[in-house]
């Protein structure tokens, strides 16, 4: 069999042109036979982790905000130009820029010893020589929030919580809630400090980080994740039926204003150029692990697909966009500033999504369409197929977290669910690295990819359900 750039050039001449779709046709058989070829070929072996192993090894952990998250947009924008895609660059904006201090904590009575924490990112500081209280369990966001006003008054809070693990991660959503809530409802009932167990599934000593936020009302209070064995350990003293005191030193900072940004590259389209299906992943991680599976594997897994087509010399109909997001963890705020830079010329963007649930392979598709995108979706879905990944619900709204701003105002949905049964061992933690990557679960996920951008980008279909405008 030819290779993908020669077998390219054959279908060139023997099918009808991959520009090509009739008014009442939806797709060209030359788009099918080119996504089948982009698929088959990248199930024999993709350079997807041979990136997320350049990224996490020459750059490392990304802190946003962080002199590491400049660096690895400057090594973003050296790959993509070396791969020979245009338009290029880096899309600024700026943030308010936080750094982890030291952070120690230990049960000084009735049983001493050293609790295994980090601290939330946003979080204040304790003071220098840290604080020390009586500890206040509670097993879950409700019953804090059930406690009297004054209750905790100079004491620390804890909040556990029932987090199970799922296939698509689905429990997540409820239970990180408790990483913002907790610190600003035990301050608002007098307490000085606030511990969470960790928003996560593993039974290692490993403290799962993740951003908060405090509310305007209520004096901000530090907070730290104990590691979930860490946690039993604590809930089991309680049991005891013993006072428990703890000791809790945190010393983060913030660095005030500083730059994060998106990095941006394209394919550009030919007849339909200013129309523009979007893929990518976020570039900076948490500082604890190397972030390879969040989401160096996202950033890994959409390069990789925008190489694949520009080395087989294939041209899009319409422009083929790589976001490479910043400042994910710490609120989207690369979502939220690509929205606004681009909030004039939204509904010039058909459809998209993001890889950044971690490197396992897809199991499932979730989108949010209209009719008239639906003979292509379904087509994708049918060439997907052999992959493994079945159809799943049309009610689902997010193409991703960077996505989800644009969403909000009506995007339409379209996602390739991962596997993520170990996600929330790994998510935000120091054991996020890269030999947790199967390379080959990265290549089914590139295989899907090409498809969908493939068919998306080639098809007669230009609206996927934007709702009508005002």
């Amino acid at each position: 069999m030819p290779n993908l750039r020669s077998y390219a050039v054959i279908l060139a001449f023997l099918c009808v042109p991959s520009g090509w779709a009739s008014t009442d046709t939806a797709y060209s058989k030359a788009d099918v036979e080119t996504a089948i070829l982009l698929r088959d070929d990248a199930m024999s072996g993709t350079r997807a982790w041979n990136i997320v192993e350049s990224l996490t090894t020459e750059v490392g952990p990304r802190l946003a905000g962080s002199e590491a998250e400049a660096r690895a947009r400057d090594w973003a924008v050296k790959n993509l130009t070396r791969y020979g895609f245009e338009n290029v660059r880096v899309e600024a904006f700026m943030i308010e820029g936080w750094r982890r201090g030291a952070e120690t904590a230990e049960v000084v009575s009735p049983f001493p010893q050293k609790l295994a924490i980090t601290s939330l990112g946003n979080s204040v500081a304790t003071p220098p020589n840290g604080v020390e209280a009586e500890v206040v369990l509670f097993e879950s966001l409700a019953a804090l929030r059930a406690a009297p006003d004054d209750s905790l008054k100079s004491k620390i809070a804890y909040v556990g919580h029932a987090m199970k693990r799922t296939q698509d991660g689905s429990s997540y959503g409820h239970f990180v809630r408790l990483r913002s809530a907790a610190a600003v409802e035990a301050g608002r009932r007098g307490a000085i400090a606030t511990l969470i167990r960790s928003i996560g599934t593993d039974s290692h000593r490993m403290p799962h980080t993740g951003n908060m936020s405090y509310s305007t009302d209520v004096t901000p209070i530090p907070i730290a994740a104990l590691s979930n064995p860490d946690a039993d350990q604590l809930e089991r003293m309680a049991q005891r039926g013993q006072s428990i005191r703890v000791k809790l030193t945190l010393t983060p900072s913030y660095t005030g204003v500083v730059q994060s940004g998106n990095v941006v590259a394209e394919l550009p389209g030919s007849d339909l150029a200013d129309e523009l299906v979007v893929i990518g992943g976020h570039l900076d991680s948490w500082d604890l692990g190397t972030g390879a599976i969040d989401d160096g594997a996202g950033v890994a897994i959409t390069m990789e697909v925008l190489r694949r087509i520009k080395e087989a010399g294939l041209k899009p109909r319409r422009t083929i966009r790589l976001v490479l997001w910043g400042a994910e963890e710490v609120g989207l705020l690369g979502g939220y500033a690509y929205a606004d830079k681009y909030k004039d010329t939204l509904r010039n963007h058909v459809i998209g999504t993001e890889s950044d649930f971690g490197a396992g392979r897809i199991w499932k598709i979730t989108r949010n369409i209209n009719e008239q995108a639906k003979a292509v979706a379904d087509k994708i879905a049918e060439l997907v197929e052999p992959l493994g990944i079945a159809p799943g619900s049309n009610s689902a709204r997010s193409s991703g977290p960077d996505l989800s701003p644009m969403n909000a105002q009506g995007f339409p949905g379209f996602r390739f669910v991962q596997d993520g049964s170990d996600y929330f061992d790994l998510h935000h933690t120091p054991d996020d690295t890269l030999d947790k990557i199967d390379p080959a679960a990265m290549d089914q996920n590139v295989a899907a990819y090409l498809v969908f951008v493939w068919m998306a980008a080639n098809s007669n279909v230009s609206d996927w359900g934007w709702p009508a405008e005002k």
